[in-house]
């Protein structure tokens, strides 16, 4: 499976669908290779830009077993960095690869476990799932503390995901939260841990998504910073015009 570089970032080239093979067929995995767990990540610009800042967040991102490309942009600099695999590198969307996972999931296989968000979210997030993929098995949800937990709350936790017999561990905490987390987890846990991010909004209603076209067309992040735009400032000011530098220096990087 080829891994690719944008910036500090080592991203795995697949196509939408075949990630979606992948991650239905990664519980099947663990025990075989003696491996504690698997790491998922949906990796975008912003994502890019943070690793340039910190050389420690792009270690944690390049020994994931996986780091799908989440955002156009980063599909857009690989096709044109890497022409060898431009045909295979596709958006790996984490609320698409998730919806389509839960799609295919039935009687109770794949056991699925939200870990996330608010309380409401959740509660909103199951309904939908319940609604929308009667066969998608749900075998625990649960909202961490904004607080920094301590290694009694963390084991407690842990042994909650343990004890549900959880296959998939889906991770909403947050950009970089969410993917230490995922590290964590999967460094521990005999479990498949994704970090996806504002999927559980999506999934859960409470969170509108951009037009499909906006999407397809690199837009997605004008349509969430117009509706939120103190919060996600940061997010797409700065980290904009941090993955335009480097999506350029990764450009002369491969001529």
């Amino acid at each position: 499976m080829d891994r690719k570089a944008i910036g500090s970032v080592e991203f795995t080239v697949l196509g939408l669908h075949e990630a979606v093979d992948t991650v239905l067929d990664l519980p099947h995995r663990i025990a075989p290779d003696g491996h504690p767990g698997i790491s998922v990540h949906f990796a975008n610009a912003y994502n890019v830009a943070l690793a340039r800042k910190n050389p420690d967040y792009s270690e944690l991102l390049n020994s994931a077993d996986y780091v799908f490309s989440d955002g156009v942009p980063i599909t857009w600099v690989g096709k044109r960095a890497y022409p060898q695999v431009a045909s295979s590198w596709d958006r790996v969307y984490g609320p698409d690869v998730m919806t389509m996972v839960l799609q295919r999931s039935h009687q109770g296989s794949p056991r699925h476990y939200l870990l996330g968000s608010t309380p409401k979210v959740l509660q909103a997030l199951t309904a939908s799932i319940t609604t929308r993929f009667p066969e998608a098995t749900i075998v625990g949800t649960e909202s961490p503390s904004f607080d920094q937990a301590s290694a009694e709350e963390i084991t407690a936790r842990d042994q909650r995901i343990i004890d549900s017999g959880a296959d998939l561990v889906w991770v909403g905490l947050g950009t970089p939260k969410q993917d230490y987390e995922v590290q964590r987890l999967a460094s521990n846990l005999p479990v498949v841990a994704l970090a996806v991010g504002a999927a559980f909004d999506f999934l859960a209603g409470t969170t509108a998504q951009a037009p499909t076209w906006m999407q397809r067309n690199g837009l997605e992040w004008t349509y969430r910073f117009a509706k939120e735009p103190k919060r996600l400032a940061k997010r797409y000011l700065w980290g904009n015009s941090v993955f335009l530098f480097e999506g350029a220096r990764t450009l002369r990087r491969n001529r």
